[in-house]
């Protein structure tokens, strides 16, 4: 069977105010799709396994914070920054740090032992994530979980669409498509195996998983 070609079309979800409900909607639809696949659970399973723990860690394009907070409770020691576009969310703990605007921009300010991001990657052409990783050669640890773009995913989606908001319905497939297959997303940014451990893996129910660190 013929492979998914990577087509990165806009999102929904990126054009909405935060404040729109269906904005508002999207994101819980995240949460359950985050549940669904266990990103965030096996980012910070990642996190806890680096000798020793990193003492800084930052998520790009982390929305409402939701792994940040998750990341903080884990691991109480570390200080964690979250990178978006938009402002700080509304009762954020106070212990977690933000800093709104381009993260492509933002990132070379941060001082951080650890990088990490959650279906953020699919959203840049290869060009940008080429970018991007010369932007990530001086952590010391990289986790991403990104869509699989395989037929199953796209499939499931299918099946999810009656529990779904209208935005994630054409959201969902969308990343799929923009997503990544085994060895690509390494690849794309630039992690040198001569620099860098790394290991991607996929999972059945629809996640790319990347973990890297510097040798």
């Amino acid at each position: 069977m013929r492979e998914l070609d990577r087509v990165i079309i806009p999102e929904i979800l990126d054009s909405l105010n935060p404040a729109d409900p269906r904005a508002i909607r999207s994101r819980r639809d995240l949460s359950w799709i985050d549940l669904f696949l266990c990103n965030s659970r096996w980012i910070v399973r990642q996190l806890k396994k680096q000798t020793p723990p990193p003492a800084r860690i930052i998520e790009i394009g982390a929305g409402e914070g939701a792994l940040c907070r998750k990341v903080q409770t884990s691991l109480p020691s570390t200080t964690v920054t979250g990178l978006d576009l938009i402002p700080r969310p509304a009762n954020f703990p106070r212990g977690i740090q933000w800093l709104s605007g381009d993260f492509f921009q933002t990132l070379p300010k941060i001082d951080a032992d650890a990088c990490v991001g959650s279906l953020i990657l699919h959203h840049f052409s290869d060009e940008a994530l080429r970018d991007l990783g010369a932007r990530l050669q001086s952590f010391r640890t990289l986790a991403f979980c990104e869509p699989l773009r395989s037929r199953l995913p796209l499939f499931l989606s299918k099946l999810s669409c009656p529990f779904m908001s209208e935005v994630t319905r054409h959201d969902m497939p969308a990343s799929i498509r923009a997503g990544f297959r085994l060895g690509e997303l390494s690849t794309l940014l630039g992690l040198n195996s001569k620099k860098w451990n790394t290991s991607e893996s996929s999972h059945w129910r629809g996640a790319l998983r990347l973990v890297a660190s510097r040798r």
